[in-house]
């Protein structure tokens, strides 16, 4: 089976204190989608398609190698993860999404979803379980309820598809729907989504702190 890695790149870095985008901000020297570019590698991704700023392009060219396809980004993560799905090359019969801002992604989770895809699930997520208390709170910020935990989990990237059906789910999506991830995607169209073991160490790089975090990740 083939897969391709579709990397979300458009983000801005406004959060990281950046003025760039989020995926060129450097860790231990290179850009955040320099390494998880590399982490889809490692797991066993040959074919790797980047959307990434129309406006930033020629830096991300710079970044990366010429054997990664660049494609313009929507002005939502969504319409970014559809472009990099029409820039697929056909004979791509699964998929990998994944966040830019993941970069220290273990290949060991890259391998998991695919995996599970070769077991036959049409749509996959690494997940991790939710270890703080979780409350609801009302208009106020009073908590009101809390939510128990046992079956609550925190969803990471890579999330893995085949590729028919996230095509099928991509079509019947509205022009301008954003979803807060493809799973959302596949789910808002029928597709049971099925979870594998994620990893901490496949921590989102949103915030400063993130970033110092993953620096010192780098260096041990």
């Amino acid at each position: 089976m083939h897969a391709v890695g579709i990397v979300a790149a458009a983000g801005s870095g406004l959060r990281l204190g950046a003025d760039l985008p989020k995926a060129l901000v450097p860790l231990a020297g290179r850009p955040l989608v320099a390494w998880s570019v590399d982490a889809l590698r490692a797991g066993g991704v040959a074919e790797i398609v980047v959307a990434v700023p129309a406006e930033q392009r020629a830096a991300f060219a710079r970044a990366l190698s010429a054997d990664v396809r660049l494609v313009d980004g929507g002005a939502s993560r969504t319409a970014s993860v559809r472009a990099g799905l029409d820039a697929a090359t056909a004979g791509a019969d699964l998929v990998l999404v994944h966040d830019a801002a993941r970069p220290l992604t273990p290949p060991d989770v890259v391998r998991r979803v695919l995996a599970a895809l070769a077991d036959g699930h049409p749509a996959v997520v690494p997940v991790l379980p939710v270890v703080d208390t979780t409350v609801v709170v009302d208009e106020r910020g009073a908590v009101i309820e809390t939510v128990p935990r046992a079956s609550l989990r925190r969803v990471q990237t890579p999330q893995g598809f085949d590729r028919v059906a996230l095509t099928a789910a991509y079509a019947l999506l509205a022009p301008d729907a954003d979803l807060t991830d493809d799973a959302a995607v596949v789910r808002a169209g029928g597709v049971p989504v099925v979870t594998v073991d994620g990893d901490e160490r496949a921590a989102k790089v949103t915030v400063p702190h993130d970033l110092a975090t993953a620096e010192l990740q780098v260096r041990r």
